[in-house]
């Protein structure tokens, strides 16, 4: 399903959603020995999470930025992961997370636990300060009333660096 750019260089694979939907289809009957009854698509919506099962309508939704920024390997892990989902749901059995059948069967068939990071995490920026007695540096996500607050070892005053 790979592509080829103007220059000769393989892209990204692009998939509809009927590609998508065959593709779950094999997987559930390969890895899971079951069928997938239900609808598979993309959803363009999904910002943080690789896909979603729906517990009403036993469809599952997938993010397309899932195969844009990590190819097709990380998408079937993603899949595999739902799929645990939906089959256990289905067949009565523990779906969540936190359940050991869910763990278990994650295992056995190879999906992913979370997926990687889609949105890009912008670096955390500190505040810091250091103590005037003993010299300190102290660093804080938050701003510090340095007025209110003096240092935890030796009660100096702070003063931002």
């Amino acid at each position: 399903m790979s592509s080829f750019s103007k220059e000769g260089k393989p892209t990204k694979p692009v998939f509809t959603d009927e590609q998508l939907q065959k593709l779950v289809e094999e997987i559930s009957l390969a890895f899971f020995e079951k069928k997938f009854r239900h609808k598979a698509f993309f959803n363009r919506r999904l910002k943080t999470t690789g896909g979603r099962y729906h517990l009403n309508s036993h469809d599952i939704d997938f993010n397309p930025k899932v195969i844009e920024l990590y190819g097709e390997d990380e998408l079937i892990k993603v899949i595999k992961h739902e799929l645990c989902h939906y089959h256990l749901h289905i067949d009565g059995k523990g779906y969540q997370h936190k359940d050991s059948d869910f763990k278990t069967l994650l295992k056995k068939t190879g999906g992913s636990r979370y997926v990687r990071p889609l949105v890009e995490q912008k670096p955390q920026s500190y505040h810091q300060y250091q103590c005037e007695k003993c010299q300190t540096l102290i660093l804080r996500k938050r701003r510090v009333n340095t007025q209110k607050f003096v240092c935890g070892k030796c009660r100096g005053k702070l003063v931002e660096v």
